[in-house]
């Protein structure tokens, strides 16, 4: 193969200007399309074939996919190893960087790698404590929160250097994200820690689930007081629920999650609870796609995902817009 046969996914597009990235993700909010994005849960397996299956699911319905970083502190294949094979085929890809399992060197090591496989998104999380996960002995890491690794990412792709100074030859290309969480007390911290974030480098977050429109409307408010809608894409966290009880289960066992009381009881009055879930995400979609200064919905069905494609077509809010996707357009990128 010759040099300029080689194809460099990273960096296969131009930038346009004030864009960081060549990625979908940017591309989408930037051009004021309201944006919805996902979550792929990595195999407990070394089969690519699962991690393709997982990801065909959301064709055509999302403009792009978390890889999400050992969540809950339990153990599954690597983010970074499930970027890689899914931008190879053509997928829209956030990395999710948790700090809680690798120090500076480790991140800044996965950042360069993934930019280079063209991975356009990257999401730096403070992770859970591993008391949590299915590994309870391991040794935390948390050489960095989640606000230092955005820094460091932030001077590694606008300065082209490390955390330690030396040169980065070709910084990667990257649209930083960060999470936020509205409903966990103090609420009037919460838009300062937003801010913060901003400030930090997070051009785009998500949010933890919502279930409380009103709290929203109220945190949104406040985010607009003080114009930090201008400067961050927002998009809220939503999810099918499976039952009543499950409800009351994430309610009582999920920090930050706020289920009211009436969700509850609509829940647990349905003959079809599981098929009341995907109803009630679809209204909540509705609802937040008309709160000024959100940009998009980011959905997390898990074990529901197949669930994701009638939420968002029932919703209606991408408005007659497909997503890309490989294989739209008859285009599919394979594998060397």
């Amino acid at each position: 193969m010759t040099d300029h046969e080689i194809h460099i996914p990273g960096y296969s597009l131009p930038l346009g200007p004030g864009y960081s990235s060549a990625g979908h993700l940017e591309k989408t909010l930037r051009e004021g399309h309201f944006a919805v994005t996902t979550e792929i849960s990595p195999p407990d397996s070394a089969d690519p074939q699962e991690v393709f299956r997982r990801a065909r699911v959301f064709d055509g319905f999302v403009d792009s996919m978390n890889a999400t970083d050992g969540s809950g502190a339990n153990c599954h294949m690597s983010s970074v190893a499930v970027c890689s094979l899914l931008t190879r085929v053509g997928y829209a890809m956030t990395l999710q960087v948790s700090c809680r399992d690798r120090n500076r060197v480790a991140i800044q090591g996965d950042v360069l790698g993934a930019a280079a496989m063209g991975v356009a998104s990257v999401m730096c999380i403070t992770g859970d404590g591993v008391q949590v996960g299915d590994h309870p002995g391991a040794k935390p890491v948390f050489d960095l929160d989640s606000m230092s690794a955005l820094n460091i990412v932030r001077d590694m792709r606008d300065k082209g250097r490390f955390q330690s100074g030396r040169e980065i030859t070709e910084p990667p290309h990257v649209f930083l994200g960060a999470a936020i969480n509205p409903f966990v007390p103090p609420l009037d911290f919460r838009p300062l820690r937003l801010a913060k974030k901003v400030e930090a480098g997070a051009q785009f977050v998500q949010s933890q689930y919502c279930y409380d429109i009103p709290r929203l409307q109220e945190y949104m408010k406040q985010i607009r007081d003080m114009g930090v809608h201008e400067k961050v894409f927002i998009l809220i966290g939503v999810g099918p629920l499976n039952s009543a009880r499950s409800a009351e289960w994430i309610r009582e066992h999920v920090p930050g999650v706020h289920i009211p009381d009436a969700v509850i009881k609509r829940m647990a009055g349905a003959q079809d609870q599981q098929d009341e879930g995907r109803k009630l995400c679809m209204e909540l979609v509705q609802q937040i796609r008309g709160i000024e200064g959100i940009a998009g919905v980011h959905v997390m069905a898990f074990r529901q995902e197949e669930a994701v494609a009638r939420i968002i077509d029932d919703s209606g809010v991408l408005a007659g817009r497909q997503p890309w996707y490989p294989g739209k357009d008859g285009y599919v990128a394979r594998p060397e």
